[in-house]
């Protein structure tokens, strides 16, 4: 890191090429060079499914009690819990799940709100607090329990109530068009045909499959106990599913349309929370890796696009930082739907084979709030799988699409202290 310089600005503290560890962890900034030293998830389990007896406090409190017991403090020593959530019935459950995890009344709690990119905005909040100084520690992530979220409705001039199944995300006049509809949007527009929605959305499958066979996800998943069942593995990915199966589906939201219902997203509910501090906090801590942040960055597109948001994030973030798209080692983006997935990662120049190893979204689902928080806990996931021993470096990217034509993308450093 280069001395003097803000690790969240817009100039890049990575120089010019590859960084190497030395030129990160050390100098005047240490004190403000964010770092992600812990990350944890629930299982991500289909809505009104295993997880629809716990409430998203329920989902969130294991999740923050267990990063407790993997780091180094005590549960005073937490700065602030911050928490993306897009559906629950507001109450700040960030506040809520905190005190029920066992941290103490001092701890404050602040909730987010950019809808799916809600986890991912609240590590990136915790990461220019961090930055602007102080040495804090914070909790950070996302959570969302569909199966439990509210009724929805406004009030009539008359005094009625008038139940709605969204809310609206941007004017009318911007189009504001329904998630599917947007995905057969960004089809068209680039190009994306079924048969390569189908392709991706099946080696989602497989490669979530195969991870979980392997036991990839085992160390990052904290068991829930719902309805007196302990529930302790993602019950999405499925390994009987085949191309002739996935071709017989039919368009889900447009007549004669790509997308369908088996190269899409299930919604779901799951916690996912990191822990992150500073680099020399992280140091006296006796952390020994972590996940630097380097930067991060959101954009806003066109709603009637809305699936692009996160390529325009991620394009402007690796432009700042003097990094290519060849030079990410790792790469989660939340697959949503495998047209606007296929199109961002097109639109990066990057190849679809090297991003979601482990398989996305289309095979674990979309916790909307959480989805961004789950992205980060994979890319620690990964790392450490791939890379703790051999003293490499990787860069990774979390990127993620967001309602109302909007993107956010983290940039991030694998390293061992």
């Amino acid at each position: 890191m280069t001395p003097g310089h803000s690790p969240l600005g817009n100039g890049s503290p990575l120089g010019s090429g590859k960084p190497g560890a030395e030129e990160l962890q050390h100098g005047s900034n240490e004190s403000r060079q964010p770092v992600i030293i812990a990350a944890l998830r629930s299982p991500i389990c289909r809505a009104n499914g295993q997880l629809k007896h716990l409430r998203a406090p329920d989902l969130l409190a294991p999740v923050l009690g267990s990063l407790l017991q993997n780091i180094n403090a005590e549960p005073a020593d937490v700065d602030d819990v911050i928490i993306g959530n897009a559906v629950g019935g507001g109450g700040n459950v960030a506040r809520f799940a905190a005190l029920q995890a066992g941290l103490p009344v001092t701890v404050p709690g602040l909730t987010v709100d950019r809808q799916c990119g809600s986890g991912l905005d609240a590590i990136a909040l915790a990461s220019r607090l961090v930055a602007a100084g102080g040495n804090p520690l914070y909790l950070a992530g996302g959570v969302e329990s569909i199966s439990t979220a509210p009724a929805r409705a406004n009030r009539t001039d008359d005094g009625e109530l008038e139940f709605y199944s969204r809310a609206s995300f941007v004017p009318p006049q911007f189009g504001d068009p329904d998630m599917g509809v947007a995905a057969e949007n960004v089809a068209r527009a680039f190009g994306v045909t079924r048969e390569k929605q189908d392709e991706y959305a099946l080696r989602s499958h497989r490669r979530a499959v195969e991870a979980a066979s392997a036991g990839s996800f085992a160390d990052e998943i904290v068991p829930l106990k719902s309805n007196e069942k302990l529930v302790d593995f993602d019950d999405g990915p499925k390994a009987t599913l085949r191309a002739p199966l996935m071709s017989r589906f039919p368009a889900a939201f447009v007549p004669d349309g790509t997308v369908t219902a088996a190269n899409s997203c299930f919604d779901a509910d799951t916690a996912s929370a990191v822990v992150i501090t500073s680099l020399e906090r992280a140091r006296e801590m006796g952390a020994s890796d972590g996940l630097l942040v380097l930067g991060c960055d959101t954009a806003g597109v066109d709603p009637e696009l809305l699936g692009i948001g996160a390529a325009h994030a991620a394009e402007r973030l690796l432009s700042r930082h003097d990094v290519a798209p060849g030079d990410l080692d790792l790469i989660e983006f939340n697959e949503a739907f495998a047209s606007q997935t296929i199109a961002c990662l097109a639109y990066l120049g990057v190849d679809p084979e090297r991003a979601n190893l482990d398989g996305g979204a289309l095979a674990l689902g979309h916790g909307y709030g959480a989805s961004g928080a789950v992205l980060v806990t994979r890319l620690m996931a990964q790392a450490r799988g791939r890379y703790a021993t051999d003293g490499e470096t990787p860069l990774a990217l979390a990127m993620i699409s967001i309602a109302g034509g909007m993107g956010t993308a983290a940039l991030l450093q694998y390293t061992r202290f």
